[in-house]
Formats: C-alpha cells, structure tokens, sequence
C-alpha cells in the first residue's frame, strides 16, 4: 500500500483549509462590500430625483459626489492601523455600523450645505472598510489563492449595481409613500441595511486562522503556517514595518495606477444611471436600473475566471493591461455609438474595471507585509480613491467646457489608458511570478 508523501498531504490540508476560508469567509465580505459600494454610489441613482426636489445644481452635484473621497482618503490610513491592532471583527464592525446610520440621513439632506456635510461624514465613516477587507484577506489567504479570492470579493461592486440598481429604481418609483419622496427611502432603507449587516459582521467574522473553531486543528495550522511563511519573506526583505512603505517609491507607483483606475471606475458608476437614461430617453428608474445592471452582470462573469488565470498563468501584467484598455476601449465605443452598440460597449468598460482591480491588488499585497501592508494598503487606498472626487468633477467640467457628454467619456477613457501604461512598469521581482504559477499548478 502507498502512502501520500508528507508534503503533498500538507499541500491537501491547506488547500481544504483555503476551500473552507473561501466559502465561510467570502460571501460575507461580498455583502459587506455591496452595501458599501451601494451607500456609496446610490447617488448615482438619486441624482435626477434629487435635484428635481431640492434645486442643488450639477457642479454643486459633481462636488458633493466627489467630496467623499476626501474625508475617505484622509482617515484611510489611521483606520486600517486601528484594524491590524484590535482586529477586523470588531472594527470592521463598527465602520459599517457607522456609516449605515450616516446614509440614511442623506434621506434629510434637503439644502446644498447638508448634501455637503453629510458626503463628508459619510467619507470619514466608510474610510478602512475596503483597505480593511484586503489586509483582512492577507491573514487568511496566501499568495496563491489571493488573486481567485480578490476577484471573488470584487463581485461587491458589481452585484451592489446590479442588484442596488433595480432595487434603487423600485424605491425612486414609490415617491409619495408614507410621505416621503423615493430618493428618501432609497437612502433610509439602504443605509439601515448597511448598519444591520454591521452588527451581524461583529458576530460573524473571525481574525484569525488560529482562531477559527469551525476549521479543523490541522486546517487551521496549515493555513497560519502558509501566512506566516510568507511573512518571514517580506520581513527578511525589510518590508514589514510602516516607516519601510513610507520611503518605498513602490507605494507611489502602486497609488498612481489605483488612482487612475478609480477614475474610470467611479466615473462608470456616479454616471451610468444618467447614460443609460440618456440613451434610452427615459428618467432614471425601474427601467433604466434593469438596463444599467446588464454591464455590471458582465463584469460578475468576468471576475469568476480573469483574475485567477492572471495569477496561474504568472502573467499578471499582461492580464491586467487587457482589462485595462478593456475600459478605455468600451468608453470611447459608447461615446458615440447607438443604444445597443453603446450598452454592448459599456459592459466591456464594467469588465475591465471589475477585473483589473483585483489583479493589481496582487501586487502591492504580495510585496508588503506586517504594518506595511495595514498602511501601505490604506495609503495606496487613500490616494487611489481621490481618483473618485477627481473623476465627477473634471467630467463634469469638460463636458461643461467642450458642450458634449463624450467629451467627459474620453477623459474617463484616457485614465484607463495611463493606468494600462503604468501597470507594463511594474516590476514584480524576477521569481514572484514563477513562484506563484508553481503554487498553483501544485493546488
């Protein structure tokens, strides 16, 4: 009779432990990520009936979208060191607890300065949630199973759209119900939603793999071996402490090509509500958030495969500047194109968007450890997600200045491109994709 060789069993052991972290761990943090995506970009959706009620104007509108990001990126770091201390439990927990309860009192933001002071809060609340939820993942999956994770995870964004949109549209529909307009309600049970989810976070998620009474003693210890592992490497590397990301120019590049892609990415999600509507000729609601669901049904499809195979393959890169130009491409198409040829166009924009994030987060992940990685993270989060206030503002302001929408689209467009650019720069060291195209071939 033959026995299985040692390695090869632990290799089984921490493969079922990745399987089992996977299926208890992810779903949530992909319902965690939809409320969050949804109370962040349900403006989109409340922008027509919004300002038909309250007056605010377009450039008002753009800066209040934008102005999250501000108060976002300010509080990204401290938040995301908070985290790595007390753990995701509780903290996590708390952010979602918070900023629920800050959304729903958009429901009251009648006036210009309340739209304003309440982007602001709501940005100052929100702030670590997703930073937290990638350092989150580096305590429980290594290298090799974090880019399949991190596309799964993605499947937030586009789920909130796709299901946030039409649910956003029914609740815009019943303007007048119990006396209050559909943007209030909209925002009201939305963001209540968020807060409920928060508290069950608190009871649900676990920090740790040494943690984890629902995962067999060997399961647990072959999954914290692996972790530890690769955090001895980065440590060996000096990459570990949080002055080190400071002074590394990786943490800068790696912010540039975030901030690029949040551009396009929140210029696609503030804006196509209004595109679809503008397309079809009818005001934003049941209809058009049927129709605007379709790109981001798309990019679910997508995310199931393109970011593992980037990561089994070893070409990340190359995979990642394909979904990249991916967006820029589907933008300047829907620019100009006809309904059907332009809604076609949109979901390849969704799909580059949705894929190439989960690609890139590889990279700074795999290169930073300890502190480093809680802000590095953060940081590379902070400075990306101003792309979010950049992204409605300057839209706004070139289509204002050339007296065309698609103008706004090729701005968008040309973000997608730089950042495509930037990603051929990366240097991932001259083994870690080897190393990782091994670790999967063995998994």
């Amino acid at each position: 009779m033959t026995t299985t060789p040692p390695a090869a069993s632990d290799e089984a052991v921490l493969d079922r432990a990745i399987r089992r972290a996977t299926w208890r761990l992810v779903p949530f943090l992909i319902l965690m990520y939809m409320m969050a995506y949804l109370d962040r970009a349900n403006i989109g959706f409340a922008k027509q009936a919004y300002q038909a009620t309250t007056g605010v104007s377009d450039a008002v509108f753009a800066f209040a979208a934008g102005i999250f990001f501000l108060t976002y990126a300010a509080f990204e770091v401290p938040s995301n060191l908070v985290l790595h201390r007390i753990g995701a439990r509780v903290w996590m927990a708390r952010i979602m607890v918070t900023w629920g309860l800050i959304a729903a009192a958009m429901a009251f933001a009648h006036g210009e300065t309340a739209f304003l002071v309440i982007r602001l809060l709501l940005g100052a609340a929100e702030a670590g949630f997703f930073p937290g939820a990638i350092l989150f993942m580096t305590y429980w999956f290594p290298a090799k199973a974090r880019g399949r994770v991190m596309g799964l995870f993605y499947f937030g964004s586009p789920l909130a759209l796709m299901l946030g949109g039409p649910a956003s549209g029914v609740l815009l529909d019943l303007d007048g119900l119990f006396g209050l307009h559909g943007w209030q309600l909209m925002f009201l049970i939305e963001g209540l939603l968020a807060s409920l989810v928060g508290i069950w976070a608190y009871f649900y998620l676990t920090d740790r793999p040494s943690e984890a009474r629902w995962m067999p003693a060997d399961e647990r210890e072959a999954l914290g071996r692996a972790i530890a592992a690769e955090e001895r490497e980065k440590q060996a590397a000096g990459r570990v402490g949080f002055r080190a990301v400071l002074t590394d120019p990786r943490l800068l590049h790696f912010a540039a090509i975030y901030f690029l892609i949040q551009i396009s990415g929140y210029g696609v999600a503030f804006y196509l509500p209004t595109q679809v509507s503008a397309l079809l000729d009818v005001k934003v609601g049941l209809l058009v958030g049927l129709v605007s669901a379709i790109p981001w049904a798309c990019a679910i499809l997508a995310a199931t495969f393109w970011p593992g195979l980037a990561v089994r393959t070893g070409y990340r890169r190359s995979f990642a500047f394909v979904s990249l130009v991916g967006i820029a491409a589907g933008l300047i198409i829907s620019a100009n194109a006809p309904p059907a040829i332009a809604i076609a166009a949109l979901c390849l924009t969704t799909m580059g968007i949705i894929t190439s994030q989960p690609i890139f987060w590889t990279f700074p992940t795999g290169y930073f450890g300890g502190a480093a990685a809680a802000g590095g993270i953060a940081a590379i989060n902070a400075i990306g997600n101003l792309g979010g206030f950049f992204a409605p503002n300057v839209k706004t302001a070139v289509e204002e200045g050339f007296q065309s929408s698609a103008a706004g689209l090729y701005v968008l467009a040309a973000a997608g491109l730089l950042a495509a650019l930037l990603v051929t720069l990366l240097r991932p060291g001259p083994r870690a994709d080897v190393k990782l195209r091994e670790a999967t071939a063995r998994a």
